[in-house]
Order: C-alpha cells, then sequence, then structure tokens
C-alpha cells in the first residue's frame, strides 16, 4: 500500500498535475492508441492535458491537421497507461475494420 502511494506522488506533484515525463509517456501511449485504430492518420496534434475525474490523464487535440477531428484520450495511471476511453469530434476518422471488435494492439 505504501509503495502504491509513493508511486502515485511521484508522478503527480501536490496540485494533481502529472509531470513533463508522464505527460510526454502518456500522449505517445495515446498517439499510437489513434494511429493503430483508426484510418489515416497521419498526423496526431496535442493542445490540453488535464486530470481526468476518475484520476487519469485526459489528453486532447485533433488529427491531420482537421478542427472538427478532436479526440480526448483518457489515459488511465493506474492500469500501466492503458487508454481508458476515447471521445470524438465529427470528423474524426473511422476505425479500422480489424479494430472494431477488439481493440488492436498499441
Amino acid at each position: 500500500m505504501i509503495v502504491s502511494l509513493i508511486l502515485v506522488g511521484c508522478s503527480q506533484n501536490s496540485s494533481g498535475e502529472y509531470n513533463d515525463e508522464t505527460i510526454s509517456k502518456a500522449r505517445d501511449i495515446a498517439e499510437s492508441y489513434l494511429i493503430h485504430n483508426y484510418r489515416d492518420i497521419d498526423q496526431v496534434e496535442f493542445d490540453k492535458d488535464t486530470t481526468s475525474p476518475m484520476g487519469g490523464l485526459m489528453i486532447s487535440g485533433i488529427v491531420n491537421g482537421n478542427e472538427k477531428a478532436t479526440f480526448s484520450i483518457d489515459v488511465e495511471m493506474e492500469n500501466d497507461f492503458s487508454v481508458g476511453s476515447i471521445g470524438k469530434g465529427e470528423e474524426f476518422p473511422e476505425r479500422k475494420q480489424e479494430c472494431i471488435e477488439k481493440t488492436c494492439d498499441y
């Protein structure tokens, strides 16, 4: 239990915000998830990182330079940086056929 508290404390500062290294790792996971699970994603741009209500890190941005192809991905910090959920804008690319029923590796 104590080790868990220390590890969580190391990845967050006292205001509940994550450090640069943690944010960078979460962004890498989010980008890999998008590229491996959605069609025709050539470019991922990040614009905002916030702590989600469930304690994860919400990574937001756009893909392929399209302001209507927005995303918000909740990266779960307690489950080894796994993607918990995703919200997509109206022009976000379609999911790859092979990744519809089961999330593809990322």
